[in-house]
């Protein structure tokens, strides 16, 4: 459990990224529970805002020694506009930890990470730890077109296997990150891949990852519009451990999930042998 708290937290530094923003907290308190996978929700515009819902974002990093996190934005709304559109001194609503965070690495392993977009930020620091307990890592990190990739530099600095593709070719190798993703998983000899990134992407990742032998687990990109499990809007139909479907909530059973447990093909959707989908209506 992660244990959140709801703090004022002061903006340390907000930076360019890429086509993203980097916004740097110092939020005491919450760093030292912070692990990868987690998120947080901040509130946009202040008490008398017509923006009454949070924006959640994944938490790229955190420093216990200085009381800071530091959150990856990409700028698609009004809300995320202002926020981006902050300055030092300022402060935010806060509240984070929150989520379930990735399985800790429990010794050395070797381990593939797949990233779009921004979709790498949760993913570095797990990558850092599996370095730093003797195990290998590689990555997989690819967007649009390179203007949108993330963290290649960072992804660089803990290994020589980095592979980048871009939809347009503007960078790397040009297609998906599913095109070479196969082949990856046996080059590096990847016990399991960790992946982030548009619902479509983890759907393909899952895949091609369980055909390989590889376990995978998933954080997903869900739209929240509470980040505590109360409005029930960030729903996917997973199947538990007793093989029964249920709709479970990203924002705390998430967002990092086993892939193969959560049945893409029919998220958005109310499948007729989830459990309770009698009581929904659907026959």
């Amino acid at each position: 459990m992660a244990h959140p708290q709801h703090i004022r937290a002061e903006i340390l530094e907000i930076s360019p990224a890429g086509a993203y923003g980097r916004m740097v907290l110092r939020a005491p308190g919450i760093a030292a529970r912070v692990r990868p996978g987690h998120f947080a929700a901040l509130a946009v515009g202040g008490p008398d805002s017509a923006m009454l819902l949070r924006r959640a974002f994944f938490i790229h990093g955190s420093d216990p020694a200085e009381e800071t996190v530091t959150l990856v934005l990409a700028e698609s709304g009004r809300g995320t506009r202002e926020l981006l559109r902050g300055r030092a001194g300022d402060s935010v609503d806060l509240v984070a930890p929150l989520g379930t965070a990735f399985p800790q690495p429990a010794g050395a392993m070797t381990a593939l990470f797949v990233g779009g977009g921004y979709g790498s930020a949760p993913l570095l620091p797990l990558a850092g730890q599996t370095v730093e307990q003797g195990g290998s890592v590689g990555f997989i990190l690819g967007a649009a077109g390179a203007d949108r990739l993330y963290g290649v530099d960072a992804a660089r600095r803990l290994t020589p296997d980095v592979l980048v593709t871009t939809d347009d070719g503007s960078a790397g190798i040009k297609g998906q990150v599913t095109l070479p993703l196969a082949e990856a998983i046996k080059a590096i000899g990847a016990e399991v891949v960790y992946a982030c990134g548009p619902m479509a992407m983890l759907a393909a990742v899952t895949g091609i990852a369980a055909a390989e032998g590889a376990r995978v687990f998933c954080a997903v990109e869900e739209a929240m519009a509470c980040g505590v499990g109360v409005c029930m809007s960030c729903v996917l139909p997973v199947v538990g451990e007793d093989g029964v479907s249920r709709f479970v909530r990203s924002c705390v059973e998430g967002p990092c999930f086993d892939g193969t447990r959560v049945r893409w093909s029919d998220v958005g959707t109310i499948p007729a042998d989830l459990h309770g989908a009698a009581a929904m209506g659907v026959r």
